[in-house]
């Protein structure tokens, strides 16, 4: 399964995660914001679409810089994770998919309980802020 992801990083240096809600596999994790890329989309147009319908927010193709990715076998399927890192957004983050949204320090990231395959992406966030 390809999935994109994006480590959104405000004027502050902070990341923005999202708590994924009940009723959601793996609820009460924390990741970064993003999701499946779909049949002929590349991982760029699936992240503008994910921030839109996730966040409310948009961006551009130019805006998303490539960090590193995630390769994790989950029990029932293997995941390939993406992640980019956006420093150029238009609108406010705003849960529009019942998650919940907070500003971390880089740092800060390993105190919160994440998925297998995002655990790995916080190092190197925190050596690159």
């Amino acid at each position: 399964m390809l999935v994109a992801a994006v480590a959104l990083v405000d004027v502050d240096g902070r990341v923005l995660i999202a708590r994924r809600p009940e009723g959601k596999p793996m609820a009460g994790l924390w990741e970064f914001p993003g999701g499946k890329v779909h049949d002929g989309e590349t991982p760029e147009a699936a992240l503008i679409r994910e921030l839109v319908e996730e966040l409310g927010i948009d961006t551009e193709e130019s805006c998303l810089a490539p960090l590193t990715f995630a390769s994790h076998t989950y029990e029932t399927f293997h995941l390939l994770m993406p992640l980019y890192v956006c420093r150029v957004w238009q609108g406010t983050p705003r849960p529009r998919e019942g998650q919940t949204l907070k500003w971390v320090r880089p740092m800060q990231l390993r105190d919160y309980p994440m998925p297998p395959a995002d655990v790995p992406l916080v190092a190197m966030l925190r050596d690159l802020l």
